[in-house]
């Protein structure tokens, strides 16, 4: 890409919510010091989508940043909290922090794998294998300590590979300072309409340089505790979902020189959920079988866990001729997912004892493994010419395991002899992927650059299905292994109808890989990966002499072979069947009307639908894809003012909308028509060069809308109740953070 004038702007993509002066993810550009950077929108986003250090305003292509800033703003304790103020993008919740699925440009999670990426920083995390259960568990970073999130949207499966056919989710952490020492640490209180406990948080980093300019090391720990606020309607219990956040980052840079720079980092996180954050519904009514309040209808706790460890090194050498980079990554997640199963199983046992045995309860645990390794060479021209090329290798390597566990007891909790266990699976699988990617941009002129790129992806995968238990039948070994070759591929080309107006057009394609099946007579040995590729032209643009900034995007996306699970005599196996399309507008914008003042306005509408019938999943041609609303928007602002000297005031606020959306496809009974819903977000702060003190209050109107709603059914096909996992309720906080 040519250097552009375009570099002193800022285009703060899908969040518009104004960025606080100095915000760690920006860079403020030159400026006259006569004119007063307050009012204008003059500073630089600094993004990788395209494995280089670009501004978010010189790549053709979709690409939102939500910074530090922003996050702090929001009091952001998890994706739920910032991703209805990103045009496209949808965070189904299901009870707890780490528990979502993700959504962009419509490119819904149907089937086991994920659609969307997500990466730390230059690595990846999450498995691209289908027997994690990688698309029900979306990677939910804890957002201290983080830089900014980049949402690249559309397929990124050239540059980022597998799994990134909706787009990517990038957290960007902060890197050390090597020629400052500071110390950064605060404290929290919160509340929760309902909740009787008082919620806090701690928090704390230091920065130190042990050689100026040479060697510094940045560490960080951190812990939330937020309280819970659902209470159970069968026991008597309250507030039964409280969750605990915990963790801590340890980072190291080295520059030995002007032309090497080493980073280090290793990370962990830990959460904790009592209970899932839901409200137990009629299956026809849709009210609460509790009556008034927030309130389940469990019989036995359902806890979640999730411990993710992070370690990474990171190479950056200029060659001169070229720029050469290595990254290198090992990530552990282990996490424990309880169910209380008494509904679905319990009403087997008189079945399974010929009614020697009456209902009873039964808890049903999920515990998912992986480790994860990752290797990445790059080499990058330098420097401006016509001709710019990147090329690079890719390798990793995941071991996974998916345990199941499904017991049988009385009501007093005890163990039942010859049932429990009902069922315990285990599908340990082995991931093993090698690519090659590369792109050419060639500058036509100073105005036209025109970009193509390509990926081969090559994968084996190994797995084995081990079940045995009262309802089996029997112990069963079942092998698989898969082999296959994807290739993925784009090309771009924008040009400047101005200095500070761009427009661009895009094609790219992705993929998520197949994978061994079930061996069983008139089943596939393996499922194909599932393709699809995206179409779109969008502008940015900045004007009114530097107060405004506008995107806006058309795009059109072919989905072809879906990944499905489909099943015969009772068994579950996965298949391809059906094509879909999504298309739609998403469009950005923040303005500077005067001095201090920010204003953004951010929507999206996606109209995303089969495009034939796929009788397995009862969805025919032209149903809408479930948990893609056709609209979502976002109105912000923010204001800040001098109050005396050194100390700085500002208020804001900002409104998210999302739109009705289907849990499964309309024939199929279990689909809920889930309602649109907005909320109302406030915030206001008093700083200095060392002291913030921040309040706000989420949600302020106390919305009791759902997030996401799961369908629950007996071990006979009969509907039991409705799981809707609540908007969380109207939460009043206030901090202290201290900077020296």
């Amino acid at each position: 890409m040519t250097i552009r004038t375009l570099r002193n702007s800022l285009f703060c993509g899908a969040a518009g919510l104004a960025m606080a002066a100095g915000a760690a993810m920006a860079q403020e550009a030159s400026a006259s010091e006569d004119e007063p950077q307050a009012s204008r929108v003059r500073d630089v986003i600094v993004v990788t989508a395209q494995k280089r250090e670009e501004t978010i305003q010189d790549i053709p292509a979709s690409i939102s940043v939500i910074g530090g800033a922003q996050l702090e703003n929001l009091a952001a304790k998890s994706l739920t909290d910032y991703a209805a103020y990103a045009p496209g993008f949808n965070v189904d919740g299901g009870g707890s922090p780490g528990q979502a699925s993700l959504t962009l440009r419509g490119v819904a999670p149907i089937g086991p794998g994920s659609t969307v990426g997500t990466y730390i920083d230059d690595a990846p995390l999450g498995s691209s294998a289908n027997y994690a259960r990688a698309s029900a568990f979306a990677l939910d970073l804890f957002p201290y300590d983080i830089q900014q999130v980049e949402l690249l949207r559309g397929p990124q499966g050239t540059l980022y590979g597998a799994s990134t056919m909706g787009g990517l989710l990038k957290y960007v952490s902060k890197k050390p300072n090597l020629s400052e020492t500071e110390v950064r640490a605060g404290l929290e209180f919160l509340t929760i309409e309902d909740a009787k406990r008082l919620g806090m948080g701690a928090r704390a980093q230091v920065n130190a340089p042990l050689v100026t300019d040479k060697l510094g090391v940045q560490a960080s720990i951190y812990h939330q505790y937020t309280p819970g606020y659902i209470d159970n309607a069968l026991n008597g219990n309250d507030d039964e979902n409280e969750v605990r956040q915990s963790g801590g980052r340890f980072a190291l840079r080295w520059a030995p020189n002007a032309d090497v720079t080493v980073d280090l980092n290793a990370m962990i996180q830990s959460i904790e959920s009592e209970n899932n954050a839901y409200v137990s519904l009629d299956t026809v009514t849709q009210e609460p079988v509790g009556g008034e309040g927030l309130t389940s209808s469990r019989v036995l706790d359902q806890p979640f866990e999730k411990d993710v460890q992070f370690f990474s090194g990171r190479v950056a050498w200029d060659l001169g001729w070229a720029d050469f980079t290595s990254v290198s990554s090992f990530s552990r997640t282990e996490q424990l997912q309880t169910q209380d199963a008494t509904p679905i199983f319990g009403v087997l046992f008189p079945l399974l004892t010929g009614g020697a045995v009456p209902a009873g309860q039964s808890l049903f645990t999920i515990q998912l493994d992986l480790d994860k390794y990752t290797q990445e060479f790059r080499l990058a021209s330098s420097g401006e010419s016509r001709l710019e090329w990147l090329a690079g290798a890719f390798y990793t390597h995941e071991d996974s395991t998916n345990r199941q566990l499904a017991g049988a007891s009385d009501n007093n909790g005890v163990p039942i002899p010859g049932l429990d266990p009902l069922a315990t699976v285990a599908l340990p699988t082995t991931y093993e992927e090698y690519a090659a990617f590369g792109n050419l941009t060639y500058n036509f002129t100073d105005r036209l650059d025109v970009t193509v790129g390509g990926r081969v992806a090559h994968n084996n995968q190994d797995y084995t299905q081990i079940s045995s238990g009262a309802i089996i039948g029997g112990d069963q070994v079942v092998p698989g292994e898969s082999s296959e070759t994807v290739f993925t591929y784009m090309a771009n080309a924008s040009y400047d109808l101005m200095d500070q107006t761009m427009i661009y057009a895009r094609v790219a394609s992705g993929y998520r890989p197949g994978g061994p099946n079930v061996a069983l007579p008139g089943v596939p040995p393996t499922v194909d990966s599932d393709t699809l590729v995206n179409y779109e032209a969008g502008v940015k643009s900045e004007f009114w002499d530097g107060r405004a900034l506008v995107e806006a995007t058309v795009f059109w996306i072919d989905w072809e072979d879906i990944q499905i699970t489909s099943s015969s005599g009772g068994i579950s196996f996965l298949t391809n069947g059906g094509m879909a399309r999504s298309r739609g507008v998403e469009f950005s914008s923040v303005f500077s009307p005067v001095d201090g003042l920010r204003l953004g306005a951010n929507a999206a509408y996606t109209d995303s639908e089969l495009t034939e019938d796929v009788p397995d999943l009862q969805g025919v041609d032209g149903d809408s894809l479930p948990g893609v609303p056709e609209y979502n928007a976002s109105l912000t602002a923010d204001y800040t003012w001098p109050v005396m000297q050194d100390w700085d005031a500002s208020a804001g606020g900002g409104v998210r909308f999302v739109g009705e959306r289907n849990t499964n496809f309309p024939a199929d009974f279990r689909n809920v028509v889930i309602d649109s819903y907005g909320a109302l977000d406030l915030h206001a702060q008093i700083a200095n060069d060392t002291w913030t003190l921040r309040a706000y209050v989420k949600n302020v109107t106390n919305e009791d809308d759902f997030l996401n709603v799961g369908f629950v059914e007996d071990g006979l096909g009969g509907p039991v109740e409705l799981q809707g996992f609540v908007l969380q309720p109207r939460t009043i906080g206030v901090s202290l953070d201290a900077r020296f």
